[in-house]
Protein backbone atom coordinates (compact mmCIF):
# COMPACT_ATOMS: atom_id res chain seq x y z
CA UNK A 1 0.00 0.00 0.00
CA UNK A 2 0.83 3.63 -0.91
CA UNK A 3 1.48 6.45 2.16
CA UNK A 4 -0.47 9.14 1.59
CA UNK A 5 2.40 11.28 1.09
CA UNK A 6 4.67 10.91 -1.13
CA UNK A 7 8.00 12.61 -1.84
CA UNK A 8 7.75 12.85 -4.96
CA UNK A 9 4.91 13.04 -7.35
CA UNK A 10 3.55 9.60 -8.79
CA UNK A 11 4.34 9.20 -12.58
CA UNK A 12 2.03 8.39 -15.28
CA UNK A 13 2.47 5.98 -18.27
CA UNK A 14 -0.08 6.28 -21.27
CA UNK A 15 -1.14 3.39 -22.47
CA UNK A 16 -2.11 3.35 -26.29
CA UNK A 17 -2.95 0.74 -29.20
CA UNK A 18 -3.96 1.48 -32.48
CA UNK A 19 -4.26 5.64 -33.70
CA UNK A 20 -7.28 5.26 -35.91
CA UNK A 21 -10.88 5.52 -36.31
CA UNK A 22 -12.71 2.64 -34.31
CA UNK A 23 -13.49 -0.43 -36.38
CA UNK A 24 -17.33 -0.70 -36.83
CA UNK A 25 -19.91 -1.01 -34.40
CA UNK A 26 -19.74 -4.25 -32.01
CA UNK A 27 -16.46 -5.07 -33.27
CA UNK A 28 -14.50 -6.63 -30.88
CA UNK A 29 -12.03 -3.92 -28.86
CA UNK A 30 -13.22 -0.87 -30.62
CA UNK A 31 -11.89 0.81 -27.68
CA UNK A 32 -8.54 0.19 -28.21
CA UNK A 33 -8.58 2.50 -31.17
CA UNK A 34 -7.68 6.13 -30.21
CA UNK A 35 -8.82 8.50 -33.27
CA UNK A 36 -6.07 10.40 -35.12
CA UNK A 37 -7.63 13.78 -34.31
CA UNK A 38 -8.24 12.86 -30.19
CA UNK A 39 -4.19 12.07 -30.37
CA UNK A 40 -3.88 15.20 -31.82
CA UNK A 41 -6.12 16.87 -29.04
CA UNK A 42 -4.98 15.05 -26.31
CA UNK A 43 -0.86 16.15 -26.75
CA UNK A 44 -1.93 19.48 -27.91
CA UNK A 45 -3.56 19.53 -24.26
CA UNK A 46 -1.12 17.79 -22.20
CA UNK A 47 1.40 20.12 -24.22
CA UNK A 48 -0.48 22.96 -23.19
CA UNK A 49 -0.89 22.57 -19.72
CA UNK A 50 3.20 21.74 -19.23
CA UNK A 51 3.79 18.20 -19.41
CA UNK A 52 6.43 16.73 -21.49
CA UNK A 53 5.56 13.07 -23.46
CA UNK A 54 8.25 10.91 -22.58
CA UNK A 55 9.83 7.52 -23.35
CA UNK A 56 10.25 4.55 -21.10
CA UNK A 57 14.13 5.26 -21.54
CA UNK A 58 13.44 8.92 -21.50
CA UNK A 59 11.36 8.71 -18.34
CA UNK A 60 14.33 6.77 -16.29
CA UNK A 61 15.85 9.22 -14.08
CA UNK A 62 11.87 10.26 -12.91
CA UNK A 63 10.90 6.48 -12.01
CA UNK A 64 14.27 6.48 -10.40
CA UNK A 65 13.84 9.60 -8.47
CA UNK A 66 17.18 11.49 -10.14
CA UNK A 67 14.87 14.10 -11.25
CA UNK A 68 10.84 15.47 -11.14
CA UNK A 69 9.01 17.20 -13.69
CA UNK A 70 5.55 17.40 -15.03
CA UNK A 71 6.10 14.21 -17.60
CA UNK A 72 4.22 10.98 -18.47
CA UNK A 73 5.15 8.24 -20.60
CA UNK A 74 4.04 7.29 -23.68
CA UNK A 75 3.65 3.49 -24.48
CA UNK A 76 1.99 2.16 -27.74
CA UNK A 77 1.44 -2.05 -27.52
CA UNK A 78 1.85 -4.18 -30.32
CA UNK A 79 3.36 -2.48 -33.10
CA UNK A 80 0.73 -0.95 -35.18
CA UNK A 81 1.37 0.64 -38.75
CA UNK A 82 -1.17 3.63 -37.96
CA UNK A 83 1.37 4.23 -34.92
CA UNK A 84 4.03 5.56 -37.13
CA UNK A 85 1.30 7.06 -39.63
CA UNK A 86 -0.66 8.75 -37.41
CA UNK A 87 1.31 8.91 -34.03
CA UNK A 88 4.61 10.22 -35.31
CA UNK A 89 4.25 12.93 -36.85
CA UNK A 90 2.20 14.22 -33.93
CA UNK A 91 4.81 13.31 -31.44
CA UNK A 92 7.36 15.08 -33.28
CA UNK A 93 5.57 18.98 -33.69
CA UNK A 94 5.29 18.33 -29.64
CA UNK A 95 8.88 17.20 -29.35
CA UNK A 96 7.53 13.92 -27.39
CA UNK A 97 9.21 10.60 -27.30
CA UNK A 98 7.54 7.22 -27.00
CA UNK A 99 7.90 3.51 -26.78
CA UNK A 100 6.17 1.19 -29.16
CA UNK A 101 6.24 -2.65 -27.93
CA UNK A 102 6.85 -4.35 -30.84
CA UNK A 103 6.15 -8.19 -31.65
CA UNK A 104 8.97 -9.17 -33.22
CA UNK A 105 8.01 -12.44 -35.08
CA UNK A 106 4.90 -10.45 -37.03
CA UNK A 107 6.63 -7.43 -38.46
CA UNK A 108 4.92 -6.72 -41.80
CA UNK A 109 1.86 -8.63 -40.87
CA UNK A 110 -1.18 -7.95 -39.34
CA UNK A 111 -2.77 -9.21 -35.19
CA UNK A 112 -3.43 -12.16 -36.01
CA UNK A 113 -3.38 -13.27 -32.23
CA UNK A 114 -6.90 -11.06 -32.45
CA UNK A 115 -8.56 -12.94 -35.16
CA UNK A 116 -9.86 -15.71 -32.95
CA UNK A 117 -11.73 -12.98 -31.47
CA UNK A 118 -13.51 -11.17 -34.60
CA UNK A 119 -10.72 -8.26 -34.25
CA UNK A 120 -10.35 -7.27 -37.51
CA UNK A 121 -7.09 -7.41 -38.57
CA UNK A 122 -4.58 -4.26 -38.93
CA UNK A 123 -1.55 -3.80 -40.36
CA UNK A 124 1.93 -3.60 -38.21
CA UNK A 125 4.98 -2.42 -39.15
CA UNK A 126 7.27 -3.71 -40.99
CA UNK A 127 11.08 -3.65 -40.31
CA UNK A 128 12.13 -0.72 -42.50
CA UNK A 129 8.88 1.09 -40.73
CA UNK A 130 10.90 0.10 -37.36
CA UNK A 131 13.81 1.78 -38.33
CA UNK A 132 11.08 5.03 -40.10
CA UNK A 133 10.01 4.86 -35.94
CA UNK A 134 13.69 5.09 -34.66
CA UNK A 135 14.64 7.75 -36.98
CA UNK A 136 12.05 9.57 -35.73
CA UNK A 137 13.47 9.89 -32.49
CA UNK A 138 11.36 7.22 -30.96
CA UNK A 139 11.95 4.38 -28.76
CA UNK A 140 11.51 0.32 -29.70
CA UNK A 141 10.43 -2.12 -26.83
CA UNK A 142 9.53 -5.91 -27.06
CA UNK A 143 6.19 -7.37 -26.63
CA UNK A 144 7.41 -11.05 -27.15
CA UNK A 145 8.11 -12.55 -30.92
CA UNK A 146 4.42 -14.37 -31.39
CA UNK A 147 2.21 -12.21 -28.87
CA UNK A 148 2.12 -15.15 -27.08
CA UNK A 149 0.08 -15.95 -23.80
CA UNK A 150 2.99 -16.77 -21.88
CA UNK A 151 0.58 -18.78 -19.20
CA UNK A 152 0.03 -21.08 -21.46
CA UNK A 153 3.90 -22.00 -22.03
CA UNK A 154 6.43 -24.15 -20.94
CA UNK A 155 9.13 -22.38 -19.07
CA UNK A 156 11.57 -23.02 -22.19
CA UNK A 157 8.80 -21.21 -24.85
CA UNK A 158 8.16 -18.48 -22.68
CA UNK A 159 12.02 -17.93 -22.22
CA UNK A 160 12.87 -17.97 -26.19
CA UNK A 161 9.41 -15.55 -26.33
CA UNK A 162 11.13 -12.76 -24.28
CA UNK A 163 14.91 -12.95 -24.67
CA UNK A 164 14.34 -13.43 -29.14
CA UNK A 165 12.50 -10.72 -28.98
CA UNK A 166 14.64 -8.54 -27.76
CA UNK A 167 18.07 -10.04 -29.93
CA UNK A 168 15.87 -9.83 -33.10
CA UNK A 169 14.34 -6.15 -32.15
CA UNK A 170 18.21 -5.21 -31.50
CA UNK A 171 19.43 -6.41 -34.48
CA UNK A 172 16.69 -5.00 -37.10
CA UNK A 173 17.18 -1.72 -35.54
CA UNK A 174 20.60 -1.03 -34.62
CA UNK A 175 19.94 0.02 -31.19
CA UNK A 176 19.45 -1.59 -27.70
CA UNK A 177 15.76 -2.48 -26.60
CA UNK A 178 15.52 -2.47 -22.82
CA UNK A 179 12.00 -2.72 -22.14
CA UNK A 180 9.17 -5.34 -22.80
CA UNK A 181 5.54 -5.47 -21.76
CA UNK A 182 3.67 -8.31 -21.07
CA UNK A 183 0.93 -9.63 -23.62
CA UNK A 184 -2.54 -9.76 -22.42
CA UNK A 185 -0.84 -8.34 -19.13
CA UNK A 186 -0.33 -11.99 -18.27
CA UNK A 187 2.72 -13.21 -16.18
CA UNK A 188 4.22 -15.21 -13.19
CA UNK A 189 6.89 -14.56 -11.09
CA UNK A 190 8.51 -16.76 -13.17
CA UNK A 191 8.35 -14.72 -16.40
CA UNK A 192 9.37 -11.72 -14.35
CA UNK A 193 12.66 -13.50 -13.59
CA UNK A 194 13.06 -14.37 -17.08
CA UNK A 195 12.56 -10.65 -18.61
CA UNK A 196 15.48 -9.58 -15.61
CA UNK A 197 17.62 -12.27 -16.61
CA UNK A 198 17.02 -10.79 -20.59
CA UNK A 199 18.65 -7.56 -19.07
CA UNK A 200 15.31 -5.53 -19.79
CA UNK A 201 15.24 -2.49 -17.64
CA UNK A 202 11.74 -2.43 -16.81
CA UNK A 203 8.32 -4.40 -18.01
CA UNK A 204 5.08 -2.93 -18.04
CA UNK A 205 1.78 -4.12 -17.02
CA UNK A 206 -1.98 -3.72 -17.97
CA UNK A 207 -2.66 -3.04 -14.24
CA UNK A 208 -4.35 0.40 -13.97
CA UNK A 209 -2.47 3.39 -12.07
CA UNK A 210 0.50 5.03 -11.64
CA UNK A 211 3.90 4.65 -10.76
CA UNK A 212 5.06 5.50 -7.08
CA UNK A 213 8.33 5.30 -5.71
CA UNK A 214 8.73 1.75 -4.50
CA UNK A 215 6.77 0.16 -7.49
CA UNK A 216 8.72 -2.28 -8.94
CA UNK A 217 10.55 -1.81 -12.49
CA UNK A 218 9.42 -5.20 -13.79
CA UNK A 219 5.90 -4.90 -13.05
CA UNK A 220 4.55 -1.10 -14.09
CA UNK A 221 1.36 0.06 -13.52
CA UNK A 222 -0.13 2.25 -16.47
CA UNK A 223 -2.90 4.35 -17.58
CA UNK A 224 -5.12 3.29 -20.46
CA UNK A 225 -6.02 5.68 -23.01
CA UNK A 226 -9.39 4.55 -25.06
CA UNK A 227 -11.32 5.56 -27.81
CA UNK A 228 -14.02 7.41 -25.36
CA UNK A 229 -11.20 9.03 -22.81
CA UNK A 230 -12.02 12.56 -22.81
CA UNK A 231 -9.01 15.31 -22.38
CA UNK A 232 -10.52 16.07 -18.28
CA UNK A 233 -10.65 12.58 -17.90
CA UNK A 234 -7.81 12.14 -19.19
CA UNK A 235 -5.94 15.34 -17.18
CA UNK A 236 -7.46 13.66 -13.96
CA UNK A 237 -5.80 10.47 -14.30
CA UNK A 238 -2.67 12.35 -14.33
CA UNK A 239 -3.02 13.74 -11.61
CA UNK A 240 -5.35 12.53 -9.32
CA UNK A 241 -4.23 11.22 -6.02
CA UNK A 242 -6.07 8.03 -6.48
CA UNK A 243 -5.07 5.07 -8.78
CA UNK A 244 -8.12 5.12 -11.09
CA UNK A 245 -10.36 1.82 -11.60
CA UNK A 246 -13.16 3.67 -14.01
CA UNK A 247 -14.83 1.75 -16.44
CA UNK A 248 -14.87 3.34 -19.72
Amino acid sequence: MHSKTHSRPPVPILTYHQIAEASPKGAPFRSLSVAPADFQRQMAFLHGLGYHGLSMTALQPYLRGDRVGKVFGITFDDGYLNNLTHALPVLQWYGFSSTCYVVSGLLGQTNSWDAAQGVPPSALMSAAHLRQWVAGRQEVGAHTRHHVRLLALDAVASNAEISLCKEELEYITGTAVNHFCYPFGEFTPEHVEMVRQANYVTATTTRRGRFHRGDAMLELPRVPVLRRTSRPLLWWKLVSQYEDRRRE
